[in-house]
């Protein structure tokens, strides 16, 4: 362990730490721990939910998914940018209109249905477990890469697992949304000047994408296999091996749309991503948010596939002059894909460099484990403590369940994230931890997005076709991409591979289906009115409630 990978570490957890005394909720109230008292700022916000969102699949794995198959790994950046398309246009606004705490909450509430509310729960539960093993996961291979020895005789993986879950649970416990919200933002910015830093000092340095892209292209792709270099296949002309610049080297023509609507369609069923639409503090202000997101977004991956391509093309001919290189290296190509932008920053920045960029893979996994238990305390906390075991409860009861149930599910993540180490998963391709948060938008596209864009769209939704869309898209996806794993290399698999494609569809059929033959709740008109009305048809909704209930408090008398 180096003095500046000690100081650069430090200095992180310093930074989320300081923001977190500083911005802890003063009052203990429930809105104020799950939604930062509805008062979050639109530029806040969209860092917030950037920081979030650009998980450690986002900067560890999209670069490494560029890296090891070229232009088919873009396709992860396109996904995971175009994913706030469908909330810009279908989900910010009319999410934050009706107003609730959690995507549980809303789609209980707007249904009228208790069972919808906890099936809701039990697939976003599903949805935060698939996202938060790989966090963890990233935080670990970040923390061995980065310094490189454990604690209390613990291995550096598991250390790294430890401390950032740990860490980050503190945090969240007790900071609730509003010390989360500006330490993913500051995480956010600390992230993006990383990326900043490294794209400028190779550019600097004479690299070119366009032609690194074309002169990658004029040979076989190939990558490690052992202690030899394998030429990956193209699965869209098998005749010809894969090269770097074209697609088809990791999936076919099925298999590269299969990718992008999973990712595309999975972002609007992200519960810990849609619960921070509830924090803002009108429905403009959502929209508003979400067009900065998509800017910052689409900047951050355009930058980090750029580095993907920039390490695919510097790293071989710096095995030279940097003999650390040979250990991580199978004849100048990387062992571990994740490594690309730490090695860049070694390469460029020496131990500091390293460290700039280690450390802020690190508080990428840390950000969205963040926002992760977050959403788990409010589905847990408000959804089921609060509605179901004590309706009673005080103010500071529910709010000290909410942090009961954060450290909980935290210690299940770190103990899942250790269980299921790396090596378990070496043969997953093109990058371990951006396939693995694809289970997670391929159960939240499937189960979760379509019956929350009929609640919002479609009065005649109801109960029973909410809770069968959930439960078929949901099972459907499971066993899909479960399936996918004992199949050949084929479309088919491709498609079991990135289920979304398929699961959707079939859900809004059977949302659709069944909803048309049962009974919609008595209180549609009145959310679509609160949710699509004019401010003035909104207003009036508010005043008549107002009446009515005056007028029963009356007759009470």
């Amino acid at each position: 362990m180096t003095t500046t990978a000690i100081v650069t570490l430090a200095a992180v957890l310093l930074i989320v730490l300081g923001v977190s005394v500083i911005t802890r909720p003063r009052n203990t109230s429930t809105v104020d721990f799950y939604l930062a008292g509805q008062r979050v700022g639109i530029v806040t916000n969209s860092w917030a939910i950037c920081g979030d969102y650009l998980s450690a699949a986002s900067f560890l794995g999209v670069a490494a998914a560029v890296y090891v198959s070229g232009l088919d790994g873009a396709w992860y950046a396109v996904g995971f940018a175009a994913g706030f398309l469908p909330v810009l246009l279908l989900v910010a606004a009319p999410l934050r209109r009706f107003g609730e705490f959690s995507l549980a909450d809303f789609l209980g509430r707007r249904l009228n249905s208790d069972r919808v509310r906890i099936s809701s729960v039990a697939m976003v539960q599903l949805v935060i477990l698939c996202y938060l093993v790989p966090q963890s996961v990233g935080g670990g291979i970040t923390w061995d890469l980065l310094v490189g020895h454990g604690v209390f005789g613990l291995s550096p993986y598991t250390t790294g697992v430890l401390l950032s879950t740990a860490v980050i649970a503190v945090i969240v416990a007790f900071g609730g949304m509003r010390g989360t919200t500006w330490n993913q933002a500051v995480q956010f910015l600390l992230l993006f000047l990383a990326l900043v830093w490294l794209a400028i000092v190779v550019t600097s340095e004479g690299f070119r994408y366009g032609d690194a892209v074309e002169a990658l292209s004029q040979g076989p792709l190939a990558n490690p296999e052992g202690s030899a270099l394998v030429q990956e296949t193209n699965y869209i002309q098998p005749e010809q091996t894969a090269v770097f610049g074209e697609p088809g080297a990791r999936y076919g023509r099925l298999g590269q749309i299969a990718l992008v609507v999973t990712l595309g369609l999975g972002t609007a069923g992200l519960p810990h991503v849609m619960n921070r639409y509830f924090t803002s503090p009108t429905g403009r202000a959502a929209r508003t948010t979400t067009v900065w997101v998509l800017v910052l977004v689409g900047m951050f991956y355009a930058l980090a596939v750029m580095l993907g391509t920039a390490a695919r093309d510097i790293i071989p001919g710096a095995v030279a002059d940097h003999p650390w290189l040979e250990e991580l290296t199978v004849n100048g190509i990387l062992r571990v894909p994740e490594h690309a932008l730490p090695v860049l920053g070694r390469i460029y920045g020496d131990e500091a460099g390293l460290g700039l960029v280690a450390a802020a893979a690190l508080i990428a996994a840390m950000s969205t484990v963040a926002g992760l238990l977050l959403a788990s305390a409010a589905t847990w906390g408000h959804d089921v403590y609060e509605r179901h075991i004590n309706p009673r409860a005080t103010q500071r009861q529910a709010v000290w369940a909410g942090r009961l149930t954060t450290l909980i599910a935290a210690a299940a993540a770190a103990a899942l994230a250790i269980a299921l180490s790396p090596e378990a998963f070496t043969p997953a391709m093109p990058s371990l931890v951006a396939t693995m948060v694809t289970w997670a938008f391929a159960v939240a596209g499937s189960a979760l997005t379509p019956v929350v864009v009929l609640a919002i769209w479609w009065r005649r939704t109801t109960a029973a076709g909410g809770i069968a869309g959930m439960l078929t898209g949901g099972a459907l996806a499971v066993a899909m991409f479960l399936g996918a794993s004992f199949m050949e290399p084929s479309a088919l698999r491709e498609l079991f591979a990135a289920p979304t494609l398929l699961a959707a569809p079939v859900a809004f059929v059977v949302i659709i289906v069944v909803s048309l033959k049962t009974q919609a709740p008595d209180s549609a008109d009145a959310s679509w009115v609160l949710m699509h009305g004019t401010a003035a048809d909104r207003q009036a909704e508010r005043l008549a409630a107002l009446t009515v209930k005056d007028r029963r408090r009356r007759r009470a008398r």
